[in-house]
């Protein structure tokens, strides 16, 4: 999910799921404005490659309010459930599987209006997203490389226990050390993750010529591209990234069986809302 194409699936694709419970709705119905602005800080579109993407904006929501939200309440109705027991890795990894699939679909979606758009930029919007794709780089220079490596942990461990917290409530100190060894071990490195960043991005800007110089095979030229974020060409990527995937998936079982009955039952609490969120965005019109 940080590339041009990945992160607008994550953009259009899980705004509802992601959210917190009665800000969903809010974030939800701006997500076609802010779908716009990121794509634009990216682009600088012009007047008439604004309109066009507007309306394939709110094509998409249209499309994802009515078939993909009840998709996602259900997905929250069985992992309310879920919540109330123990998990394994595998069931864990199961419903990640579930959520990249339902990603998947969207992604789709996304191909034929940006491919319509691929053949309409400039060099100079091209230059533009170079920029922004630079500075994206220093971006996560900063939050994951920079620092002792003790503060580069220290960092990760406060946005994981972050998340955790808006879901299950307070962490205990135990559950923070279970969470700290986790990270210690974790098979991710930000070094080859932003290596491979960069191939993507250079991957995309090679595409987006490609669409130009050739604007009928613009689909397929972004589908493959779209193949190549799912699955890296890179020698020994996709075996590392589906380690991180596992590990993540361990990790998230492993503190989901340390909490507590009350912890349990916050969880279940917020998905019940995010569930009733859903249902009422899914039948506006």
């Amino acid at each position: 999910m940080r590339r041009i194409i990945a992160r607008t699936l994550v953009v259009l694709g899980a705004v509802a799921a992601l959210t917190a419970c009665t800000a969903a709705r809010l974030a939800y119905n701006q997500a076609p404005t802010l779908s716009y602005w990121w794509l634009d800080s990216h682009f600088d579109f012009d007047d008439g490659q604004s309109l066009q993407v507007r309306d394939d904006i709110g094509a998409f929501f249209a499309w994802h309010r009515r078939e993909e939200l009840p998709t996602y309440a259900g997905l929250l109705r069985q992992w309310q459930g879920m919540a109330q027991r123990d998990i394994t890795t595998d069931e864990a990894c199961g419903q990640f599987e579930t959520i990249r699939a339902r990603l998947a679909v969207a992604g789709d979606r996304v191909i034929d209006p940006l491919a319509r758009l691929a053949p309409q930029l400039t060099p100079a919007q091209l230059e533009h997203l170079q920029r922004r794709q630079a500075r994206s780089n220093d971006e996560f220079e900063r939050d994951f490389l920079r620092g002792t490596p003790e503060q580069r942990l220290q960092r990760r461990l406060d946005n994981t226990v972050s998340r955790s917290e808006r879901f299950y409530g307070t962490l205990s100190e135990p559950q923070r050390q279970l969470l700290r060894r986790w990270l210690v071990d974790s098979p991710w490195e930000p070094q080859r993750t932003q290596a491979e960043r960069q191939r993507r991005q250079a991957d995309l800007l090679q595409t987006l010529r490609r669409a130009q110089a050739e604007p009928a095979q613009a689909p397929a030229a972004l589908r493959a591209h779209l193949d190549r974020l799912m699955r890296s060409p890179t020698p020994g990527y996709q075996a590392h990234s589906e380690a991180g995937v596992r590990h993540g998936c361990a990790q998230f079982a492993a503190l989901h069986n340390s909490t507590t009955p009350a912890q349990r039952e916050n969880a279940v609490r917020e998905l019940q809302s995010y569930e009733r969120d859903l249902q009422t965005l899914s039948a506006q019109r």
